[in-house]
């Protein structure tokens, strides 16, 4: 990929899309974030589709911006002729009778802005993974598509026979072009697509209006505050990792996969992130769907990941009908990991429920049905803190009993006792403390490296990865205590390479990993900062900060040596530890009041 991935997202918590520096929607599921891609050439099909591109004739420049605080782009054509359009792409998105009205719809105003423009309309979708190719038929105003089993609707002002044989035309008045269900248009096209534009910019803005930003970085944190919100599928609460899937970690690596489910973990950090913005509405949406996700666990058990609507069983599978990224396949669509242990997940789950015992805010308190469902979840974590698991970075072929993984349950045991204590039980509350205790004994016992002088990653071993630095963010370890400390050290001196850190530096299951992280370089700065470092943490957060994306953004990996990001876009993880770090960086208000 290039050092700077161009892609722009846009979406209404239903379906999402992204838009390349063309203003061609390139990436786009359809019903939902984990559906069939409609727009799918991002990842090379084998046929010239899947894909919807407005081309200006002769276009010599492109720039692009989002409407301020929304998800709304705004892509400007010009040629040296003087013409110039503007391409506006939105997915609608605000109340309507009482709930929240966002269809499975994109809509793309094009604005003639000077001139005397031509342009071309090229709506070419694809169904079942790059293989087919719709049939379409022609109404008075719209063009139907039919997608497999799915068939989506093109309403427009424009002359549809020009749109089906994509010619090039004078655009001589603003165009409006509406895709969506195959359901009859009966309002006025330009009109109501102008009226959901207006609401769909204040809803957004009104969004961002509630959030509690930190006095510096504001732009950069409203803008990652805003897509992981888009990674959220409001009809359920859960929160897609990313909207993508099979973007590779690095050129031709084989580590392609599908992002485009809600893991436990990745949901968590995206929940903690935004409660310090206060968008307390993503995590009332997401406790309604671990609720069900607990109430459906066996035993206890949780999986590492779930379906957007709670399915347990997301099956690999290798879709042939696309090449992939720069032809680098193959795409994959579901991931195995749904089938590993991962016991840190007990941890996740307890750690993002735990904030409905104590904020009188949220619309809904927990209850004690919610804190005896959540025991099921504690009781497996205690059972299970000293058992192998495939551990946070999902190694598909080995298993170990990873520091990270029994300190996420030590965790569960430890936030159910201050729940016990924020419900009235006190007795309950000494058990799951005392489970906590036993863990912590544990971890202190065999996954302290004496020759190493550093926590392990693995118990009883004397590896290193980058997860050792959340012990501090979960409050198992002070920033002053000599063993986190030597711990860092150990890890800058391992893992470090220049700006970026690695997760870790040894071979896995499909050889040594040659990129970086970029969750794990914020969860280094944040150690930074804890440990007095001040100064070397805001310049590694401003380097991090200039690593972003046109858009704003970051992906999820990044190659230390030329800056080029890698991986699935835009990444959930990687969001999170920029507002998290511009919280704790950031001057005080009081500074400029």
């Amino acid at each position: 990929m290039s050092d700077k991935m161009n892609l722009w997202p846009i979406g209404n918590c239903e379906i999402a899309a992204l838009v390349d520096a063309n203003a061609s929607i390139c990436w786009g599921c359809l019903p939902r974030f984990d559906g069939d891609p409609v727009f799918c050439s991002l990842l090379e099909p084998k046929e010239d589709h899947g894909f919807w591109d407005i081309v200006l004739e002769n276009c010599t420049s492109t720039q692009q911006h989002y409407v301020r605080n929304t998800p709304v782009l705004v892509t400007r054509m010009s040629c040296d002729a003087g013409n110039v359009i503007e391409v506006v792409d939105f997915m609608p998105r605000f109340p309507r009778h009482g709930r929240m009205f966002r269809p499975m719809a994109i809509a793309r105003i094009v604005r003639v802005i000077s001139g005397s423009p031509r342009i071309s309309v090229r709506l070419r979708p694809a169904y079942g993974w790059g293989e087919g190719k719709p049939v379409s038929t022609a109404g008075s105003n719209h063009i139907r598509y039919i997608l497999g089993e799915h068939t989506q609707r093109l309403t427009c002002n424009a002359p549809l026979g020009w749109i089906r044989d994509e010619r090039m035309f004078r655009a001589e008045r603003d165009l409006y072009f509406y895709f969506g269900p195959d359901e009859g248009f009966d309002a006025n096209l330009e009109a109501t697509v102008e009226a959901m534009l207006e609401q769909t910019v204040s809803t957004w803005q009104h969004w961002v209006r509630g959030l509690n930003l930190p006095l510096e970085w504001q732009e950069a944190v409203i803008r990652a505050a805003i897509t992981l919100k888009l990674c959220q599928y409001e009809q359920t609460g859960a929160i897609v990792a990313a909207l993508t899937t099979s973007l590779p970690e690095h050129a031709d690596s084989g580590r392609n996969w599908d992002y485009r489910f809600c893991w436990i973990r990745d949901a968590y950090f995206t929940v903690q992130a935004l409660n310090r913005l206060g968008a307390l509405d993503v995590l009332e949406s997401y406790l309604h769907y671990l609720r069900n996700i607990v109430d459906d666990a066996r035993g206890g058990h949780i999986q590492p990941l779930y379906g957007i609507g709670g399915e347990a069983t997301l099956t690999e599978y290798i879709m042939p009908g696309l090449n992939g990224y720069q032809g680098m396949g193959p795409v994959r669509q579901g991931n195995q990991a749904y089938e590993q242990i991962q016991h840190d997940a007990y941890g996740q789950i307890v750690l993002s429920s735990v904030q409905a015992f104590f904020d009188q805010r949220l619309l809904r308190s927990a209850t004690i049905q919610d804190f005896e469902a959540l025991e099921a979840v504690g009781h497996r974590a205690f059972d299970m803190f000293n058992q192998p698991d495939a551990g946070l970075w999902e190694l598909r072929t080995r298993a170990h009993v990873h520091t990270y993984s029994v300190a996420m349950c030590w965790a569960a045991c430890d936030r159910l006792a201050n729940a016990a204590n924020a419900i009235g039980r006190p007795k309950v509350s000494r058990f799951w403390a005392d489970r906590a205790e036993q863990i912590r004994a544990h971890i202190d016992s065999n996954a302290w490296s004496h020759d190493g002088n550093h926590y392990s990653a693995v118990l009883g071993e004397r590896t290193l990865d980058a997860s050792l630095l959340q012990l501090l963010d979960l409050k198992f370890i002070r920033a002053d205590d000599p063993r986190f400390i030597s711990t860092l050290d150990a890890i800058e001196t391992g893992l470090r390479r220049g700006s970026h850190m690695l997760r870790y530096a040894d071979e896995d299951d499909f050889g040594m990993p040659e990129t970086a992280f970029n969750v794990c370089t914020f969860w280094l700065i944040e150690a930074l900062h804890a440990t007095g470092r001040i100064g070397d943490a805001r310049a590694l957060f401003e380097e991090m900060l200039a690593r972003r994306t046109p858009a704003g953004l970051l992906s999820e990996d990044i190659d230390p040596s030329t800056g080029a990001l890698w991986g699935n876009y835009p990444q959930t993880y990687s969001l999170v530890g920029l507002i998290q770090c511009a919280g704790l960086l950031s001057r005080p208000w009081n500074d400029a009041r």
